[in-house]
């Protein structure tokens, strides 16, 4: 199992860097923001650009993955944000890991767009084809419903080596069919929030569900799930991962029962949401995540 830590971009960055470089130092996987105009659960607070943090928070550290999650066409145009995207590659040295979904309904109303949901995720499988071909081809045309393209120059190609394919990781976040079928097809990785639920073991029924949807997926695609990476965000569930040390490994153990790769948390907060506390999160770290690992 790996073991991953999202750090909203909520906080200057003379509070943030050092939870960026703490993220690193007490071990984990990989460190994720969210990548928002305005997040839901949220609205009223202060919000920082997840590139610019990501690639700040680059700076400040060595190791560890870093990504966004996730990123969506409602704020991102495939042209523009493979020239970002390979930015971000290139300063970490590789470590960037591309999170990407269909997007919320609040960001999509906030950029002035009114597009019904079945619309929405038709560009996001669009948005998703050209970034694919963008981080792995020269000289690319497209001309779709949602975007075109004309003669893209993608110099330097892929950071992790012109010419092999060898892109930027896509994590594609998915819950319905025709996404986890973009996932398995496009990505190299999936990733899910499980969904809405009232109770915790309503939460992991349907958390099960969908990882027998990508289960058959798979197989339908002939497409062996070595190597393809299983993201759960753990705290979609009604209990905070981190509200105990208890809870946490609770929860790391039913995702790597259902086969899960990798389990991602939250910074603690004063405040609903993920509301806890660094002691928690502190004993996770010293004593849950190295027995489950």
């Amino acid at each position: 199992m790996r073991f991953g830590l999202t750090i909203l971009p909520e906080h200057p960055w003379s509070e943030a860097a050092p939870m960026w470089r703490e993220a690193e130092r007490m071990g984990f996987d990989h460190a994720w923001t969210f990548d928002h105009v305005v997040w839901g659960g949220l609205p009223e607070s202060p919000w920082f650009g997840a590139v610019p943090t990501l690639a700040a928070a680059a700076a400040v550290t060595e190791r560890i993955g870093l990504g966004t999650f996730v990123s969506s066409p409602n704020n991102h145009h495939p042209v523009q944000f493979m020239r970002e995207v390979l930015a971000l590659d290139d300063i970490s040295g590789g470590r960037f890991l591309l999170g990407i979904g269909t997007g919320g309904d609040l960001d999509s109303r906030i950029m002035g767009e009114d597009l019904p949901l079945r619309d929405r995720v038709a560009r996001f499988h669009e948005f998703t084809d050209l970034l694919d071909r963008l981080l792995t081809d020269d000289h690319v045309d497209a001309d779709g419903r949602f975007y075109s393209a004309r003669d893209v120059r993608t110099l330097p190609g892929p950071v992790r080596g012109a010419g092999t394919g060898n892109r930027v990781p896509l994590v594609v976040a998915a819950n319905g069919p025709k996404a986890v079928r973009l996932a398995v097809e496009r990505g190299d990785g999936w990733m899910t929030y499980g969904g809405n639920a009232e109770t915790d073991d309503e939460w992991w029924a349907l958390v099960a569900g969908l990882g027998r949807r990508v289960d058959d997926t798979l197989a339908e695609a002939a497409r062996d799930g070595a190597g393809f990476g299983r993201y759960l965000n753990l705290d979609s569930a009604p209990t905070f991962s981190l509200s105990s040390a208890a809870a946490f490994e609770d929860a790391v153990g039913r995702a790597a029962e259902l086969g899960f790769t990798d389990v991602i948390t939250h910074w603690p907060r004063t405040t609903e949401p993920f509301l806890g506390t660094l002691d928690v999160l502190d004993e996770v770290v010293a004593d849950v995540i190295p027995r489950l690992r």
